[in-house]
């Protein structure tokens, strides 16, 4: 499988354009929506340098400013939900609508159902519709027992786990996740915290879950529009079989493995894991615009380095497992999809 340069990109879905049959007449008006995504920002005082208060209040403020529908990100808001009340009522009580996909770190402090009731969310998946498009949020904070049984993620238990089973989507959800999108009356975005696109180290039973939502897209074309994902912190966007996959950069910094001491003694004094990271000066987001005639349109977000540490200089390998180098941005783009 080739990876998709922005230009390449732009080209695969034109050819598609021409070669695609031409839409047929839409019954129903255009429909846009807009809404404001972002990804591991990692709220965890004393710990990290992520000033996660006042990123948060930049992308509220952008998305005011753009008139977004709702708000929502891909996991990682906060490391203890139930402790940081300050901080999730920023988010729960913001004046758009927002939205919470579970990350691991959701629930590093507190239990699962702690970390639910926070984020005044039923369970850790779930799906609302809005402007005639329908969004999923994907909860795969599971790992499978040697019995077959699963557990989900409470309490950091999962840094413990041993096996291979571990970010896994269970069958009950997985059950839920297809009877949503093959019974959606609206073209369907998911939303999950790590990535069903990756091979290696993103969400176990990946490959189940794509080959399901290309059976639903080709059941129902154009039915499975996007997906979306956090946790690996890198930029990366690629069209496989008519679905496009977009890996969300953090909203604040890329995790490194091992610590480094390129960071004021200071600094590393008062946030004891921040020479575990390279920092991005400002937060990462992008503002994203959907129509019904099949535009997706990412207007991302660019910046520095805090103190101009990169990977690079703190003397680390510049690229993840995946071979994808890490930059301090989410990137643009514009294109149209056709489904016929």
């Amino acid at each position: 499988m080739s990876f998709l340069t922005r230009r390449n990109f732009l080209t695969s879905t034109a050819l598609a354009a021409v070669s695609g049959a031409a839409l047929a007449e839409e019954v129903q008006p255009k429909q846009t929506v807009k809404f404001c995504l972002f990804s591991d920002i990692h709220h965890h005082p004393a710990s990290f340098f992520s000033e996660a208060p006042k990123r948060l209040a930049k992308i509220q403020a952008r998305a005011l400013e753009e008139n977004c529908d709702f708000i929502i990100h891909c996991g990682d808001f906060c490391h203890n939900p139930a402790k940081m009340g300050d901080f999730v009522a920023q988010y729960n009580d913001f004046q758009i609508p927002s939205h919470h996909v579970m990350g691991n770190h959701d629930f590093d402090g507190c239990g699962f159902e702690e970390t639910f009731e926070a984020y005044k969310a039923p369970k850790g998946y779930y799906y609302f519709d809005c402007k005639g498009f329908r969004f999923v949020a994907i909860d795969a904070n599971y790992f499978r027992n040697e019995d077959g049984t699963f557990t989900h993620y409470d309490h950091g238990n999962y840094f413990k786990y041993k096996g291979n089973a571990i970010s896994i989507i269970p069958p009950e959800e997985f059950a839920w996740l297809k009877e949503t999108l093959e019974t959606s009356p609206y073209p369907c975005l998911l939303f999950s915290h790590q990535s069903v696109e990756r091979e290696v180290g993103g969400i176990a039973n990946w490959e189940d879950v794509r080959k399901m939502l290309e059976a639903v897209n080709a059941a129902h074309p154009g039915r499975v529009r996007m997906y979306m994902n956090g946790h690996h912190h890198r930029d990366f966007m690629r069209l496989l079989n008519g679905i496009v996959y977009f890996d969300v950069n953090s909203a604040s910094f890329d995790w490194v493995e091992r610590f480094h001491d390129k960071y004021p003694k200071e600094l590393c004094e008062k946030f004891p894991l921040a020479a575990h990271t390279v920092i991005f000066e400002d937060a990462l987001y992008a503002i994203v615009t959907l129509d019904s005639d099949g535009l997706i349109q990412i207007d991302g977000t660019e910046t520095g380095m805090l103190y101009g540490v990169t990977r690079r200089s703190a003397g680390l390998s510049f690229a993840d497992s995946s071979g994808r180098p890490v930059f301090p941005k989410v990137q643009s783009a514009k294109f149209r999809m056709i489904y016929d």
